[in-house]
C-alpha cells in the first residue's frame, strides 16, 4: 500500500493493517444494509414483490419478516459467541454467515411480481445472514484495537461503512433511473421482468460487492486466541452460563446493555422503517432514495467527528448528544409531509446514526474482557437484536390499530429519552476497571 495511503488510514483512526481490514468489513456489508434493508428494496418489496395488495398490507409483511429474523438472530446469537470463544472459528462462523446473508440476496434476482412471500423468506434470510456476521464482527474488535484507540477505530469503520454505502447505493440509483445507458429496455410497454430487471441487477451486484470486499478481513484479520475453559466444564453451554453470571461482576456493562437495548430500539425502527413510512406517507420514491444516499455521505464526516470527538470529552456524552438529536428527529417525523421535510429529517439522521452506533459498539467493548469478547458481543447481540423487534412489531401494532403508522414515529422518542436517561447511569471508569481485573486474572 504506498505511504501516502498508510498515512491517511493512520490519520483516520486505522493504524494497522488488520485494523483496515477490519473496518472494510463496515464498507462490505454496508451495501447490503443500506440498499436492501434500507432504501431500495423495501420500495421493490411494496411496489413489486407485494404487487396487488395493500401498502399497509405490504407494510405488515415486511415488519413480519424482519421482526421474525432478528427474533432468530436474538436467540442464536449468545450461542454462536459462546461457542466462538471456545474455538478458533469466529472468522469461519462469520464467513458461513456472510455466505448465507450473500446467496439470500443473490437469490432475490429471480424474484417474480406477486411473490412477496419468497421476496419475505429471502428478506428474512439476508438478516440472519448479515446479523450473524455482525456478532462475530463486533468480538473481533477488542482484538484489534486496544482500549486507547478502539473508539475510533469503530467510527472509522462505520465512516468507511457510510462512503461504501453511499457509492453503491449512488451507482444503483445511476442503474435504476437510467436503464438504457446500461443497455438495458426502457419504455411503459415492457413486461413485469423486464420493467424490474435493473433493480433484480442492483441486488446480485450487492451480493457481489459484499464477498469481495470482505476478502481483506479474511486475510489480514488473525483468529483471536482461546481463553482456556474452566476448570472440569468443557461444555461451551457451561461457558455461556459463566458468562451470563460473569455480568454479575460487570455491572456496568450491563447497565450499559439495558440503555442500549432501549434506546437502539429507536435507532433500528428509524433505519428500518425509514422508506416504507415514507411510500406511505406519499413521498415518491426517488426522494426516498435520495434521501438515504444523504444519509450515506453525511455521515461520512460526522462519523469520524464523532470518533474525534470521543477522544476528547469520551464516548458517552457524544452518544446522549446523538440521542438527543433523533428525539428532536421522531418530532419532526410526525409532522412530516414533502420530500423537503424528508431531506432534512435524512440531513439529522446522517449527522448522528454513525457515531452514536459506532460509539456504543465500542463503549460497550471497553468495559468487557477482550478474552471473552465472542460471547460478551452475543449477549450485546441480543439486546440489539431485541430492540430492533420491537419497532417493526410496533408499526405493524399501530397499522393493525390505526391504519397508520405516524403514532409509532412519536412513539420513538421515549426510547431515545429513557435510554439515555440509564446510560447516564452507567459508571465508565468502574466498568472499564472491572474489565482490566478480569482480564488480568
Amino acid at each position: 500500500m504506498p505511504a501516502s495511503l498508510n498515512s491517511l488510514f493512520t490519520a483516520l483512526g486505522l493504524r494497522t493493517s488488520a485494523q483496515r481490514a477490519w473496518a472494510l468489513y463496515d464498507w462490505a456489508n454496508s451495501a447490503m444494509i443500506t440498499i436492501v434493508v434500507t432504501a431500495i428494496f423495501p420500495v421493490f418489496f411494496a411496489s413489486f414483490a407485494a404487487a396487488g395488495l395493500s401498502k399497509e398490507a405490504a407494510s405488515l409483511r415486511h415488519s413480519v419478516a424482519t421482526t421474525l429474523a432478528l427474533a432468530l438472530v436474538a436467540i442464536l446469537a449468545p450461542l454462536l459467541g459462546s461457542y466462538a470463544d471456545r474455538r478458533p472459528v469466529k472468522k469461519r462462523l462469520l464467513a458461513a454467515f456472510l455466505g448465507l446473508g450473500a446467496a439470500a440476496v443473490g437469490a432475490m434476482f429471480f424474484l417474480r411480481q406477486g411473490q412477496w412471500l419468497a421476496a419475505a423468506a429471502l428478506f428474512a434470510l439476508a438478516n440472519i445472514g448479515a446479523n450473524g456476521s455482525f456478532v462475530l464482527y463486533d468480538s473481533l474488535l477488542p482484538h484489534v484495537a486496544g482500549r486507547a484507540e478502539i473508539d475510533r477505530v469503530s467510527a472509522a469503520g462505520y465512516a468507511l461503512g457510510y462512503f461504501g454505502g453511499g457509492i453503491a447505493l449512488a451507482a444503483a440509483l445511476l442503474l435504476i433511473s437510467h436503464p438504457a445507458w446500461f443497455g438495458l429496455a426502457t419504455g411503459a410497454d415492457l413486461s413485469p421482468a423486464a420493467a424490474s430487471l435493473p433493480v433484480r441487477l442492483v441486488l446480485l451486484a450487492v451480493a457481489a460487492w459484499w464477498v469481495l470486499f470482505s476478502i481483506p478481513l479474511f486475510r489480514r484479520v488473525p483468529e483471536p486466541p482461546i481463553a482456556a475453559a474452566p476448570a472440569g466444564d468443557p461444555s461451551w453451554l457451561a461457558q455461556l452460563r459463566h458468562t451470563l453470571c460473569d455480568l454479575r461482576r460487570h455491572p456496568q456493562a450491563l447497565r450499559m446493555l439495558v440503555a442500549f437495548l432501549i434506546y437502539n430500539d429507536g435507532i433500528g425502527t428509524i433505519i428500518r422503517m425509514a422508506a416504507i413510512y415514507a411510500q406511505e406517507r406519499g413521498i415518491p420514491s426517488g426522494a426516498i432514495i435520495g434521501s438515504i444516499l444523504l444519509v450515506q455521505f453525511a455521515g461520512i464526516p460526522f462519523a469520524f467527528l464523532a470518533g474525534a470527538l470521543a477522544q476528547r470529552i469520551g464516548a458517552r456524552p457524544v452518544i446522549l448528544i446523538g440521542l438527543a438529536v433523533y428525539t428532536g428527529i421522531s418530532i419532526l417525523g410526525y409532522f412530516m409531509q414533502t420530500a423537503t421535510h424528508f431531506f432534512l429529517l435524512a440531513f439529522l439522521v446522517g449527522m448522528v446514526q454513525g457515531g452514536t452506533q459506532a460509539l456504543s459498539r465500542s463503549l460497550y467493548g471497553s468495559m468487557i474482557p477482550a478474552a471473552s469478547s465472542g460471547e460478551f458481543y452475543g449477549l450485546f447481540a441480543v439486546f440489539e437484536k431485541f430492540a430492533g423487534i420491537a419497532g417493526p412489531a410496533l408499526f405493524a401494532l399501530m397499522i393493525l390499530l390505526t391504519g397508520s403508522s405516524r403514532g409509532a414515529i412519536l412513539s420513538i422518542l421515549l426510547f431515545f429519552v429513557v435510554g439515555g436517561w440509564l446510560l447516564t447511569r452507567v459508571d465508565v471508569a468502574a466498568g472499564r476497571a472491572a474489565a482490566r481485573e478480569a482480564g488480568q486474572r
